[in-house]
């Protein structure tokens, strides 16, 4: 019979310590920069996981909903991780 290949990918992604930006009082500069950019990147995270789990449950395959991978970097990055076929685990730490 055929083979089938299998193969791996594990990304590693720190978004770590700007859940509170709001709070450390940096209003400007290069760390506030990263930090709206990292909170971007989480929303548009979450956009994908909302539009992947809507395409689920309705039963019909992804290509026909948009899921919105282009919005950031991040979500770039992490679409062949996200969709298709693949199983993907999130450990989150606070």
């Amino acid at each position: 019979g055929s083979q089938a290949t299998r193969y791996g990918k594990l990304v590693l992604v720190d978004l770590a310590g700007y859940e509170r930006f709001a709070q450390t009082g940096i209003t400007t500069g290069i760390a506030a920069e990263e930090a709206k950019k990292i909170n971007a990147s989480l929303l548009a995270l979450g956009s994908v996981v909302n539009a992947l789990a809507e395409a689920c449950a309705r039963k019909g395959p992804q290509r026909e909903y948009h899921i919105p991978y282009r919005n950031a970097k991040l979500t770039r990055l992490l679409k062949d991780c996200l969709g298709g076929t693949s199983v993907t685990a999130v450990i989150c730490t606070v």
